[in-house]
């Protein structure tokens, strides 16, 4: 039974991962800028502002100011892009069972993504995309801590 779930473990975290890139990367994103220097891109795609991009967003919830499917699927969507990695992360790598450990190596990796968007021009950093995305991470990671999740995988 241990190595089925492993199995299905291992098939879904490679569709996780492909369906991650896809959205991050090689779906609609807007223009690539070649015009711009990297650090004009930076300075003009980027969010180091905490909760800024949250702030506008519910903000425009509320007032109306936008189509409430924008600030709903951006909102959500980062939060739950990452969720599955709370869970896939500890499976994998047997030494995140902290969540000290996990929070480092989460936040290496969604610097890494960050960091590869930027530099590729396929999106922005946002310092509110990665609080989102991080939030994720730790509910996926609550839901694998869980007492019935580990009971499955004994």
């Amino acid at each position: 039974m241990k190595k089925i779930i492993k199995a299905v473990f291992s098939i879904s975290f490679i569709f996780y991962i492909f369906a991650l890139v896809v959205l991050m990367f090689l779906g609609h994103r807007g223009g690539i800028y070649t015009d711009l220097s990297l650090l004009e891109y930076i300075k003009s795609f980027s969010n180091f502002v905490p909760f800024k991009t949250i702030g506008t967003y519910v903000q425009a919830m509320f007032d109306g100011s936008m189509n409430a499917d924008i600030p709903i699927k951006n909102l959500c969507g980062n939060l739950f892009m990452f969720l599955p990695m709370g869970i896939y992360l500890p499976f994998f790598i047997k030494k995140i069972s902290k969540v000290g450990i996990f929070i480092i190596s989460m936040i290496a990796v969604l610097f890494l993504f960050e960091i590869v968007q930027i530099v590729s021009r396929r999106g922005s950093f946002d310092i509110d995309d990665f609080i989102l995305n991080m939030i994720g991470a730790l509910i996926g990671y609550g839901i694998w801590k869980m007492k019935f999740v580990q009971n499955l995988l004994k």
